[in-house]
């Protein structure tokens, strides 16, 4: 079955929203290195962490996670009047997401979407955000890899959506299949840092960035 035309439009505009990649943003309007040419070379908020520049990290993660839960919440909000539904908002979600991992302003080279997929997952229920965003916190906490955190948060998403089923918000297939594609394409981009992982080199959070790309996430 064919999207319609509005969702189609729709999933664009989410796309162009996600495309806006604040870690580089950020940084050029305050005066900062490009987050591309340091550390991991990954234009997010945790290599701009390595920066030393907090605010500009804090920044950039709000940020990211703005543009994943806004296309969400606006199709949730005021989509029924056109035809939109739930799956309608996850595959907005989605398209904002894909965005960041591959914007169209930036050479379709981004960053690895962990916050854009917590804003998508806050979008969707604010509980299954709370849920994952808790499961990242508690991970990286104890062992000071955002990379693992983000893994293993990307592994029980889906879980916890079908676990809420029923009880906390009504199962979507398509909502449960947006999840399930973001939390891949987000083993997909750690592929490097899994490797480092198993090798013991990846870098813990907090760790000062070096001009070459030599970092983790």
């Amino acid at each position: 079955m064919s999207l319609p035309v509005s969702s189609i439009l729709v999933v664009v505009a989410a796309y162009l929203i996600g495309s806006l990649s604040f870690a580089v943003i950020v940084s050029r309007l305050m005066g900062m290195d490009d987050p591309r040419s340091y550390g991991s070379g990954n234009p997010g908020a945790t290599n701009v962490l390595r920066s030393g520049r907090k605010g500009a990290a804090l920044a950039t993660l709000l940020l990211d996670a703005a543009k994943g839960w806004l296309p969400v919440f606006l199709v949730r909000r005021f989509g029924v009047a056109y035809g939109l539904d739930e799956n309608v908002a996850a595959l907005a979600g989605l398209a904002a997401f894909l965005g960041h991992l591959y914007p169209v302003f930036f050479g379709f080279k981004g960053g690895k979407g962990v916050a854009t997929a917590a804003g998508v997952l806050l979008g969707i229920d604010w509980m299954l955000g709370l849920a994952t965003g808790l499961t990242w916190i508690i991970i990286a906490f104890f062992f000071r890899y955002s990379s693992l955190a983000a893994l293993v948060a990307a592994f029980f998403a889906p879980a916890y959506y079908l676990l809420g089923g029923g009880i906390a918000w009504p199962l979507h297939r398509g909502v449960l299949a947006a999840i399930v594609v973001m939390g891949l394409l987000l083993v997909w981009r750690h592929r490097e840092n899994i490797r480092r992982l198993l090798a013991g080199t990846e870098s813990r959070l907090g760790a000062k960035a070096k001009a070459a790309k030599t970092s983790s996430s």
